[in-house]
Parts: C-alpha cells; structure tokens; sequence
C-alpha cells in the first residue's frame, strides 16, 4: 500500500443543469486546474450533480399526492407532494416514525427519504431523485474520461445516508466503476499467524466518507480526485455493497 493518499478537490464545476454534459464539466475542472488524470485515480462524484445532469430532478407543483401520502402528511405535518414522491421511488418503506421515512430504494439502498432531496436545488420547490442506475452512469463518466484522457481511473458516485446506532452523517457508495468495492481478507493470515476468516472491508464506502471532507455540504465541490491509494482491480458494482436479504439480521 502506498504511504500517502491525497484527496484533490476539483474547483470551477459550474452549477449543474439538465441535459448538461457532467463529465465534460469535470475534463474542464481538471484542465483548468493543470489536473491531468492519471490510471490508478478515483474520480468521486455527488449524487446531486449527477441527478441533475440527468434530468431527475421533479417539480413539487406537477405532483398530486395519494390517498396514502396525504394520510402520512397529515400526521407528520408534512408536504403531501414530497411525500408522494418518496413512496413512488420506494420498494418499501423500512420504518416510520418521528416525521421520518426510512426506506428500500428501488436500487435497494435503504435511506431516509429514498433519496428525495430538497438541499442544493436550483429552484425552492423543486426535490432531485436518485438516478436511475448510478453503477451505469459510473461507467459512462469512467469511459468517457479514459477516451479522452488515456488514464484509467475508477469512478465512484457518492449520496450522504444517516447510519443505525451513530448519529451523523456519511457519504456512502451508490454507484462504482472500474473497481471492485470490497476487499476480502478471508484467508489472509495476520502477523500474529491468525487466519482471517470473514473480514471483509467496504473500500468504496470508505473513499466515498473520505471524499466528503473535500465535497463539503456547502461549498459547492461535487467531484473530488483520491489519489495514491491502491484500490481492488476489477469490474465491481455498488450492488455488492448490498447485504443478501437471506444474511440480513435486521430485516
């Protein structure tokens, strides 16, 4: 492993519309900043701008609320249109209590909300969904940077989730590309000559917390560059991150 990782924060991305080519935006960041891609790089990108780019963003005024979400509203003191929206992007809703909504994505992310979020829109009264496939839009932003660049890098799409137990927040890994996001050290024996048996260690969530303390929740830095650290080769998806159900002690 080598002996320093560096977390690059890419400056000037301008804000984000529908329809916008995202990582055109990010070739021109690094670019502008003499930042040239290197194989071995991990690109690490906001959901936020992501979601934008792809148009899935929704405007509460087209919305009309359910039967059910208005119920949910009513009792929660809530918008019934948001509410609305995050049962249309749920599998399931996990548990409701206090005003909030933990819920299976259709991605079957379990987060609050589903992912709907109101924070760092354009326009007040408009929320942004998670996009449709991240794993797939991982890909194409790791693709198109190799084509223009030559480097290699893996990519990976971050979104801020609450966790069990531990208050505060974290980014988490929703979509990976070029990458595998485990690290299984099943097999491997320890210094002490103890064979590991079960330990398995969720590398792109820890890149994708890490990346956090560049992104910020304010300062406008969607993409950061993590650089230096020897990531797992392979073709991975942020599926794997995803615990069985059949495994799953707390369902």
């Amino acid at each position: 492993m080598a002996n320093e990782v560096r977390i690059i924060g890419l400056d000037g991305i301008p804000e984000v519309r529908p329809g916008d080519d995202l990582t055109a935006l990010i070739l021109k960041a690094a670019t502008d900043q003499d930042l040239a891609f290197q194989s071995g790089d991990i690109v690490v990108i906001t959901q936020k701008v992501v979601s934008k780019a792809e148009g899935r963003i929704v405007d509460l005024d087209d919305v009309e609320p359910g039967v059910f979400a208005m119920e949910i509203a009513e009792r929660w003191e809530k918008d019934a249109r948001l509410v609305e929206i995050v049962l249309r992007e749920s599998a399931r809703i996990v548990r409701m209590d206090h005003g909030v909504m933990i819920c299976e994505t259709k991605h079957g992310l379990i987060c609050a909300n589903a992912g709907v979020d109101s924070s760092n829109v354009e326009k007040i009264g408009t929320v942004t969904l998670l996009p449709e496939d991240p794993d797939g839009s991982a890909e194409q932003v790791r693709q198109r940077i190799e084509e223009a660049t030559g480097a290699a890098p893996a990519v990976i799409i971050t979104d801020t989730f609450g966790r069990p137990w531990r208050e505060g927040h974290v980014n988490f890994a929703i979509g990976v590309a070029g990458m595998l996001p485990i690290v299984d050290y099943a097999g491997q024996v320890d210094p002490a000559g103890y064979e590991i048996k079960v330990t398995q260690m969720a590398v792109a969530d820890e890149l994708a917390a890490a990346s956090e303390l560049m992104h910020g929740k304010l300062s406008r830095m969607p993409v950061a560059v993590i650089r230096g650290y020897e990531y797992p080769q392979g073709s991975g998806t942020a599926d794997e991150l995803l615990r069985d159900p059949e495994r799953d002690l707390f369902r």
